[in-house]
């Protein structure tokens, strides 16, 4: 269906793609992945043919339609989130605004005297919706923004009182509505919660077209997609399998790459050695010859490109008492909404709970309460005695200096740090090179998330108190710091809509649901196996 053919393709200094190479065929789910900067929104946005590539061609089967979703949703504003929706479906929103217009006609008793010429035109209209299946369409469109966690008042708000994050969700549903040949979708689980998320990987599971997504979350993409295609060093490699088995076989290629260029390397000394050894000898001028042609011959083994990811370790914190967080009879609301009646929860040293609910449950409400960036309406919460507390939330990046650099925020934070150390610190979240000296206020959202948890985690609390701590991270740092996390020595309360993230770290649940609060000793692999589901909001 689509053929990219020996591309090439530059932005200023950086060569994104070199004679590269690939295909999305029929019914194939791939999951585009490399690294940041490596050209993975370019590639797409040359299908759609908002680029074009410097070389090569990029080839579209006749009649194929595609769908692209991205993190730039444009404006939106002064129709509802259904309406918004079902505008990528094409002609029948157009019919479907001048049916709700004929409707608001029909009932002005200023406009009366046209009722007859207002209804005969709505009867055509009408016609034409039905013939274009506009009535399914509507409930098609309202079932997909359900499952995007809409409720029904926002679907029939006004699209322009929404978040950016929920505009997201609305751009989303129209690809999802649209149905094409082919859907590309950069980036479509940020801003979703799990029950979101699982919705729409079983959304794209039963999609019967083509699928190309670049995805930050391992566990969506290993349950959707069937081969991987990589960027790495401006070259295209296709892998068949999901994800786990791309990165098993990607470790094994370079494992074997990395010991043939040892191997040559190994060939290539001690055939220098005797060419240096023999070179002014009359008697060995032949095979010294020989050698020299023979070295000029060989086809040199590069080592594997990938540079390895840094680990970063955690300094031992310091031991807290016993009973770390103490809630006591607790009652919070918000306006006429009731969110605690009556809460009581303890935290013990050396436990990692992960907070689950729908959203409104109640999550951050929780973990804002346990941080002291809210108070309780009545009852009490105790921080326990030695108790050091690290609260990661997304305002957490207001406080950064603007016109600090990267590398500046971290010295005056640990002015007695080294700067080797510090410089590690960076690369390990994803600042190398001249990506330290960049300016806090031209940061992506991503980065300062980033940034504040490399600050935090240098010189680590003893209790980590986290909202959403993955949001934005690439695989490669959210490895990385799980990896440390599993390390930690400390007790965490945390919320995420990671699966990988939430199995890996945690060894207790603390459910939020309308019926009340569960607990769940052992982790979220545990709690799986014994609620039957992965998120309060699902029922298997």
């Amino acid at each position: 269906m689509i053929r990219l053919d020996n591309i090439g393709k530059q932005h200023g200094k950086q060569i994104l793609f070199v004679e590269a190479s690939a295909q999305l065929n029929r019914g194939e789910k791939i999951g585009l992945v490399g690294p940041n900067g490596a050209g993975k929104s370019t590639l797409f946005r040359m299908v759609v043919q908002r680029e074009h590539p410097d070389e090569g061609q990029v080839s579209i089967d006749r009649g194929v339609t595609i769908g692209y979703f991205d993190q730039d949703v444009g404006e939106m504003a002064g129709k509802s989130a259904v309406a918004e929706v079902m505008d990528g479906a094409g002609p029948v929103s157009t019919v479907s605004a001048e049916l709700k217009e004929l409707e608001l006609a029909m009932a002005d008793p200023e406009r009366m005297d046209e009722l007859d010429k207002l209804v005969e035109r709505f009867g055509e209209v009408q016609a034409r919706f039905e013939e274009l299946g506009g009535y399914a369409l509507e409930g098609r469109a309202r079932e997909i923004l359900s499952g995007l966690g809409f409720t029904q008042e926002m679907m029939d708000g006004d699209v322009g009182a929404l978040s950016g994050g929920w505009k997201m969700r609305v751009a989303l549903a129209r690809i999802l509505l649209m149905r094409p040949d082919v859907m590309l979708l950069d980036e479509p689980s940020n801003h979703l919660d799990i029950e979101s998320l699982i919705w729409l990987e079983n959304f794209l599971k039963g999609f019967e077209g083509a699928l190309l997504m670049t995805s930050h979350d391992r566990e969506f993409m290993n349950r959707i997609v069937t081969k991987i295609i990589e960027i790495d060093g401006g070259e295209l490699t296709t892998y068949s399998g999901n994800y786990d088995f791309y990165e098993r076989q990607r470790a094994q290629n370079d494992k074997q790459q990395q010991a043939q260029f040892e191997r040559q390397q190994a060939m290539l000394a001690k055939e220098l050695r005797f060419i240096e050894r023999f070179k002014a000898r009359a008697s060995h001028a032949a095979q010294v010859q020989s050698r020299v042609k023979k070295l000029e011959k060989i086809e040199k083994v590069e080592p594997p490109k990938r540079q390895q990811t840094l680990l970063f370790e955690f300094q031992p914190p310091p031991r807290s008492g016993e009973d770390v967080a103490k809630l006591e009879q607790v009652v919070k609301g918000y306006g006429q909404r009731r969110i605690y009646d009556g809460m009581d929860f303890l935290v013990r040293r050396g436990e990692r709970w992960c907070v689950m609910g729908v959203n409104g449950a109640g999550k951050s409400t929780l973990l804002k309460l346990v941080a002291g960036e809210s108070q309780p309406d009545d009852g009490e919460v105790t921080i326990g005695g030695s108790v050091k507390m690290g609260y990661f939330a997304q305002h957490a990046m207001e406080v950064l200096a603007p016109e600090e650099t990267v590398f500046e925020s971290l010295v005056n934070r640990f002015p007695r740090a080294s700067q080797g150390s510090l410089r590690a610190l960076a690369g390990c979240f994803g600042f190398s090179g001249d990506e330290v000296d960049k300016k806090c206020r031209v940061l992506s959202g991503g980065e300062k998330a980033r940034l504040v948890l490399a600050q935090m985690l240098y010189d680590p609390p003893n209790f980590l108190v986290l909202d959403e701590p993955t949001n934005h991270l690439d695989m490669a740092t959210k490895q990385m710091m799980i990896t440390a996390l599993a390390n930690y020595e400390g007790t965490m309360l945390f919320v995420s809509h990671d699966r990988h993230f939430l199995a890996a770290l945690s060894n207790r649940v603390l459910e939020l649901t309308p019926e009340g609060v569960h607990k769940y000793g052992g982790g979220y692999t545990e709690y799986m196996a014994r609620s039957g589901h992965e998120a309060p909001g699902l029922r298997s």
